[in-house]
């Protein structure tokens, strides 16, 4: 009896044994095994791909200074992750700034930092990576100021022209206040022109109500410019407008009137297979009756008589002079040969995808040079920037200024304007 008792509870004891490692069985199958495995569900897993973060940018900072950005907090991760810098150098919870690659945790702050451009109107970047994950911190050192207080400020004229296509009187005054220079004209050429209306202009020149306020302290804001339609006005009152409204689209349908809806932008200038009734002064007519210049106004030049030297024609609607032709071999050199000014554009080597080949119409071809989209501009090819200008000296600023050149070949007048002016809309 007391034998059948031991061997009863040694098979109980036995029972509980195969059923405790049956459990733990059952639980390691349903965990999927592995030491990290818990009855909450499953192994646990390392992230280090944070949040995606962003810098606040900063303008108008002053050249050659310390800019340090606003602090991003690093979220999103479980573990530590890699941390690097490009183009400055970045500190985590205050700790000392370092450009070597480091780690950070979930929480921590970051700070980073660079020195700002040594010139105006300059972006420097700075890009810090976390975890595969990158943002940019930028800042933009503010434009110069210059001012062209007492040039052409009490300049006016009265004169009847006589040519057959004007008969009458063009009229313009400038004048200046301590804070703008004020245009009034009437837009009538105070030089020769050619004949109005002809077979491709129907136009007839007529008197223009012309009213424009420039700042006399211009600032250079921008290094790549802002489009602008009507870019500046000559001394005579006369406004430069180099483009055009003439459009093609990809079959070769073209207006020279803006009837078409195609994307490819028709020049004035530079080719045959458009004639847009355009003058020896490179100018023509609106449909209302203006009068303007696309390029050179050369009977202009004539009648200013200054010859092979820097002529001031006008002034962009920024406030910024703007020259004919001619500047300075060496830009802050008064005393250096004077040359003709060459454009930093150039016709592509090839056609656009796309670019329409031939008129539709006619079936005529449409060589490189007729569409704006045919130029290029590259960078160091000529004297000027890619709003055709430049800083330097002038006979009116020897202490040096930035000014736009009108050339003899594209964009001839400027299509953009580096300094602050009321917005035009879309090109």
């Amino acid at each position: 009896m007391i034998m059948g008792s031991q061997r009863g509870k040694r098979c109980f004891f036995l029972s509980k044994v195969v059923l405790v490692g049956l459990i733990i069985f059952v639980l390691n199958a349903c965990g999927g095994g592995g030491g990290n495995a818990s009855l909450g569900g499953g192994a646990s897993t390392t992230d280090i791909t944070p949040t995606a973060f962003t810098f606040t940018d900063q303008t108008g900072v002053v050249e050659s200074t310390v800019i340090t950005s606003a602090a991003i907090t690093v979220m999103g991760i479980n573990s530590s992750a890699a941390i690097s810098i490009t183009g400055g150098t970045y500190s985590v919870a205050g700790a000392a700034y370092t450009s070597s690659t480091g780690t950070v945790t979930n929480g921590q702050s970051v700070v980073v930092r660079h020195t700002s451009s040594a010139s105006a109107s300059t972006t420097t970047n700075t890009v810090l990576t976390i975890g595969g994950v990158s943002a940019t911190f930028s800042s933009t050192t503010a434009g110069v100021t210059y001012s062209t207080a007492n040039v052409y400020c009490d300049l006016s004229e009265l004169i009847y022209n006589s040519d057959e296509s004007v008969n009458t009187n063009s009229d313009y005054s400038w004048v200046c206040n301590t804070q703008n220079r004020l245009l009034s004209a009437n837009g009538i050429p105070n030089h020769e022109v050619g004949t109005f209306p002809n077979a491709n202009n129907p136009n007839t020149i007529s008197v223009q109500n012309i009213s424009e306020t420039f700042t006399i302290s211009p600032s250079v804001i921008s290094n790549s410019g802002t489009f602008a339609r009507i870019v500046a006005y000559a001394l005579n009152g006369i406004k430069f407008d180099p483009g055009t409204a003439g459009r093609c689209n990809d079959a070769g349908s073209c207006s020279l009137a803006g009837g078409s809806s195609g994307s490819w932008s028709i020049e004035a200038l530079g080719h045959d297979t458009f004639d847009f009734g355009d003058d020896m002064n490179h100018a023509h007519v609106q449909p209302t009756g203006a009068y303007h210049y696309h390029g050179i106004p050369e009977r202009y030049l004539t009648k200013l008589a200054k010859g092979e030297a820097m002529t001031l024609v006008g002034w962009a609607v920024d406030g910024f002079p703007v020259y004919a032709r001619y500047g300075y071999s060496v830009a802050d050199d008064s005393g250096s040969p004077i040359k003709i000014m060459e454009p930093t554009w150039r016709l592509k080597s090839s056609a656009d995808a796309g670019r329409p080949s031939t008129k539709n119409t006619d079936g005529s071809p449409i060589p490189l040079g007729a569409f704006t989209q045919d130029y290029e501009y590259v960078e160091g090819l000529g004297d000027l920037d890619r709003c055709n200008g430049r800083s330097g000296v002038t006979p009116e600023f020897p202490r040096g200024i930035y000014y736009y050149v009108v050339t003899d070949s594209f964009p001839y007048a400027s299509r953009c304007l580096r300094g602050v002016f009321a917005a035009e809309g879309p090109p």
